[in-house]
């Protein structure tokens, strides 16, 4: 069972509060090459088909109404919604190519719609999508599977909402980011308490299985005592798991932050404040932290899964899912099948041709080596269980640990000095001040990083 304590220890994250991957993959996306192309997509399905696993379907809706400044998400801002249709017959396009590969009897237990704004398109485009979906692949009863959505509470209302309960949802993630004025004007993202409240409630009142919400620190203008009334704010609304992402600004990689005044932005000392004091008030309030700037109650299923060994991390985060193959529709979507991963065209110009022409829109992938998913494991099991044990993995993989390891160990000597990790004869155990760092304690066992990782990766905390 896994250990689900935490200590903040400030002068072990300023000394290791440097750059580097969030490990929603290994190897990350860097890696992706464009050599990968159909034929090896192909090869993998195949391999795919020849196993039990259940599928995941992601649907990337890249419209947004408004841009909001602090957003590194591939995008597309627009007020004209009527964009929404072409694209969608387009996505219908890819699912029939896609579904056309896979066995029907491969049921889908996992299905999320991020953005973007998946909220963007309307009730009618949300049916639509949902019943080409069930038409071509075989989905769980939805109190089997997990089907999620990203909402914008400022567009959508309790209909909405209740008509994507209808739609077979049953999870919810809400951007809410923070509830003080000065700082949502500041990323151009004004977003009332009340429509916040409205849509939980709503979320709630149609049977909504969990909600979660995502907030950001390092905004402009935040401070201890201002993040302090957005929390306050959230736990009254008591959402299932709440999300705490530090703000990475990288003007230089993703355009809109270049709206934001850096004279604004909290320095690394208030950070820091902000971020304990985030860390003190959720647990004091019961929340479990599960990870990677993720919180959940207790009886949450991502906290139980934790405790019972079982939880995983993709793509989307952290999940309960750790056996599926996933696919992704439309642009930038990244899948995860068999042996490899994919990635499809980043713009409507490149993707759009494709469809038409019933091809898959494949822009990049990898096919993962042996020692790729030896090594993803052993990061898996440290970033989702902070704990791992050396004979489960020499039996799956046929290596004697220490041995295939041994240089890995050797640099983790100085993190066990630090009391970041503790080391035995048969585990390697991160401890209660290593879980915050737990992505340097990954970065050990990276064979692909070498470097200054700054222009690619954000820092740690």
């Amino acid at each position: 069972m896994t250990d689900q304590s935490l200590i903040f220890d400030e002068d072990l994250i300023r000394r290791y509060n440097q750059s580097g991957p969030r490990y929603t993959s290994y190897p990350t996306a860097i890696q992706f090459n464009e050599q990968f192309g159909t034929d090896d997509y192909l090869r993998q399905v195949e391999m795919s088909n020849t196993n039990k696993h259940p599928l995941s379907l992601y649907f990337h809706i890249p419209f947004c109404d408004t841009v909001c400044f602090y957003c590194g998400c591939n995008k597309i801002a627009t007020k004209d919604r009527t964009k929404a249709g072409p694209y969608l017959e387009h996505v219908f396009g890819e699912i029939e190519l896609q579904a056309k590969l896979f066995n029907r009897d491969k049921q889908v237990t996992q299905l999320h719609w991020g953005g973007g704004t998946p909220t963007f398109i309307s009730h009618e485009q949300m049916a639509a999508l949902m019943a080409k979906t069930r038409q071509q692949f075989n989905l769980a009863p939805d109190n089997e599977g997990e089907y999620s959505i990203e909402i914008d509470p400022r567009e959508i209302g309790a209909d909405t909402i209740a008509f994507l309960r209808e739609l077979g949802f049953n999870r919810m993630s809400l951007g809410v980011q923070d509830f003080e004025h000065d700082v949502q004007k500041a990323v151009n993202r004004v977003q009332s308490e009340a429509q916040t409240r409205n849509a939980i409630k709503a979320a709630r009142d149609a049977g909504f299985y969990s909600v979660s919400f995502d907030l950001i620190y390092g905004l402009p203008h935040q401070t201890s005592d201002t993040f302090a009334r957005t929390l306050d704010k959230v736990l009254e609304l008591s959402p299932d798991r709440i999300s705490v992402f530090n703000y990475a600004h990288l003007p230089e990689v993703f355009k809109p932050q270049r709206r934001i005044n850096v004279e604004d932005l909290p320095g690394p000392d208030v950070k820091l404040a902000i971020l304990k004091m985030a860390i003190d008030v959720l647990t004091q309030a019961g929340y479990v932290y599960i990870g990677m700037d993720h919180f959940a109650k207790p009886d949450d299923e991502l906290a139980r899964a934790q405790r019972e060994g079982t939880l995983y991390r993709n793509f989307q985060g952290y999940s309960t899912h750790a056996d599926c193959d996933l696919i992704g529709f439309g642009v930038t979507s990244i899948g995860m099948v068999a042996d490899c991963y994919v990635q499809s065209l980043k713009t409507l110009d490149s993707y759009y041709p494709l469809i038409e022409q019933n091809q898959l829109p494949i822009y990049r992938g990898l096919v993962l080596t042996a020692e790729d998913k030896l090594r993803r494991e052993v990061i898996t099991q440290l970033i989702c269980h902070f704990y791992l044990s050396k004979k489960v993995i020499e039996q799956a993989f046929n290596i004697v640990f220490d041995e295939t390891f041994a240089g890995e160990l050797s640099r983790l000597q100085a993190l066990q000095s630090d009391g970041l990790v503790i080391l035995s004869k048969d585990a390697i155990q991160v401890a209660p001040a290593g879980k915050l760092l737990i992505r340097n304690i990954c970065m050990i066992f990276d064979r692909y990083l070498s470097g200054d990782t700054t222009q690619r990766y954000s820092k740690v905390i």
